[in-house]
């Protein structure tokens, strides 16, 4: 296997990380993503989306963002043909190294309940669910 390959996202690469969160992400709770919505997100904060490529390849993804207050880690996914490789856990290691950087303190991360897989990741790279908490959403 040839070396993987991190890096941050830019404004081209907005289709094809969408195209790999719809096949290696889960996806079926949220609104429809856009490549405006990525590219919007790039413009914000050009480091928040860090991508892992094998051979040139997206195998891996993590959006770490940091609002200036808190350390949030969205849509990390691994391409399944790539999974337990350690690429997720690196994926979370740099963003975690990023929100150091800006002074972090604790990071939490949005992980569905059904997600018995993500669960797995998330306890392996040091996460633990926060029963006491619940996430309140309402669509603009």
């Amino acid at each position: 296997m040839a070396a993987i390959d991190f890096r941050v996202a830019t404004a081209a690469d907005a289709p094809g990380v969408l195209a790999f969160w719809a096949d290696a992400a889960e996806d079926s709770d949220r609104p429809p993503d856009s490549p405006e919505a990525v590219v919007r997100l790039i413009a914000r904060d050009p480091a928040a989306l860090l991508l892992a490529e094998d051979d040139g390849k997206l195998v891996g993804s993590v959006i770490a963002g940091w609002d200036g207050w808190r350390c949030h880690l969205y849509r990390l996914a691994v391409a399944p043909s790539h999974r337990r490789r350690g690429i997720g856990r690196a994926l979370v290691a740099l963003a975690e190294s990023r929100f150091a950087e800006y002074g972090g303190r604790r990071a939490d991360a949005m992980v569905l309940d059904a997600n018995a897989e993500a669960h797995r990741a998330w306890s392996a790279a040091g996460y633990a669910a926060q029963p006491n908490w619940s996430r309140w959403v309402k669509p603009l």
